[in-house]
């Protein structure tokens, strides 16, 4: 599964903040040997092997935690699919004024192409009848 930039962001910024708080977690997810994508590829494996189709936060927290912790674990292969994440993006100033202009920006640029396109006119293929009826 294509993980969303927003489950990625969601699971390092918990580990990040775990680490900070648990010196014995930190030298776990500082291991040379680990990192965010092959993390976020286990805990898609250990879904599907599941079977369930959701999970509480912790729940996915701790298979994270657990890819650290262990040196020797398998993380499976990477899959297709689809990860549905109920938590509300929160953007900054900077983000929310960049998507607005952005936004603009697309709007300016559709109205542009469509003053440019040229509009054809349907053409009627007028012959004009060059016999004489004749009502006799």
């Amino acid at each position: 599964m294509k993980a969303s930039n927003h489950f990625i962001r969601t699971i390092l910024t918990y580990l990040e903040l775990r680490a900070e708080s648990d010196s014995l977690f930190a030298e776990s997810f500082t291991k040379e040997n680990k990192n965010i994508d092959d993390c976020i590829t286990y805990i898609l494996n250990e879904v599907q092997k599941s079977g369930c189709m959701g999970f509480a936060d912790d729940e996915i927290y701790s298979m994270a935690v657990h890819y650290y912790d262990e040196d020797d674990i398998e993380v499976g292969k990477p899959m297709n699919g689809k990860i549905v994440v109920n938590h509300v993006v929160e953007l900054s100033e900077e983000e929310k004024e960049q998507a607005k202009q952005d936004a603009i920006q697309k709007a300016m640029n559709e109205a542009s192409r469509t003053m440019l396109r040229v509009k054809k006119k349907p053409t009627a293929n007028k012959q004009e009848s060059t016999k004489q009826l004749s009502l006799f």
